[in-house]
């Protein structure tokens, strides 16, 4: 069984750049730049087999000078990103081996920096007992439905909070299951907000890990104060 991984990182971080700084995954966390610390934690986990880093065509020479400077080129690969987050992932995808119907995919935000490789091997092993598989965070906040109204949000019900997650990355599936899902989506023109939305939609069951505070994703300013305040613990 092969383990491949894809990092999205032709993102622009439109909060981040408002307040003047570089694209996120390119922010220095502890001295390295974010991607480095996520490309770390998977290359740490001794299945995975490669990563696929998605880069805008600008930044395609700075990030493989970036993953050459950390020796990370040998099991690193720097592919086209896309107009958003579902089509880097797809030309990812599209460059991953044929491989065998066992082999596993991750789709990882590359500004969540502090994964680490214990959460990541157990998305593995429920990926391969299950076929897909994301980490989640139980809500701990009471959690209401709201309808938009010009005077505000409306509450219209409570949501039991044993009923919900919050999303965190790695997302994956064995390599088929993710390649038919997203077959599936460009087919119909749906654009889904994570990969576990395109899976879900072609009826692939989607089991949850227990994720963590610290596997957070680094989005606006004074985030990475609290980045390296967990690294410094």
């Amino acid at each position: 069984m092969s383990v491949f991984v894809i990092l999205p990182a032709a993102g622009i971080g439109t909060r981040m750049a408002s307040a003047g700084a570089a694209p996120k995954q390119f922010l220095a966390l502890g001295g390295l730049p974010l991607l480095i610390h996520s490309l770390r934690a998977f290359l740490a986990v001794p299945r995975v087999t490669s990563c696929y880093v998605a880069v805008r065509e600008p930044e395609r020479q700075r990030v493989e000078a970036l993953i050459a400077e950390h020796g990370l080129a040998d099991k690193v690969q720097v592919v086209a990103g896309g107009e958003n987050r579902q089509a880097s992932v797809a030309n990812a995808l599209a460059a991953l081996p044929s491989g065998g119907p066992e082999d596993v995919v991750l789709v990882h935000d590359a500004v969540r920096p502090l994964i680490d490789p214990a959460t990541i091997a157990r998305v593995i092993d429920t990926i391969a007992k299950h076929g897909a598989a994301i980490v989640g965070m139980p809500a701990v906040d009471t959690i209401k439905q709201v309808e938009k109204t010009a005077d505000g949000a409306l509450v219209t019900s409570t949501i039991p909070r044993e009923r919900v997650v919050h999303a965190q990355t790695p997302q994956g599936a064995t390599v088929p299951l993710m390649r038919r899902a997203f077959a599936e989506a460009a087919a119909d023109e749906f654009l889904g907000t994570d990969e576990s939305s395109l899976l879900e939609r072609a009826n692939i069951p989607v089991l949850v890990v227990p994720g963590s505070s610290r596997n957070f994703k680094v989005t606006q300013p004074g985030d990475l104060e609290i980045a390296e305040f967990y690294l410094a613990g």
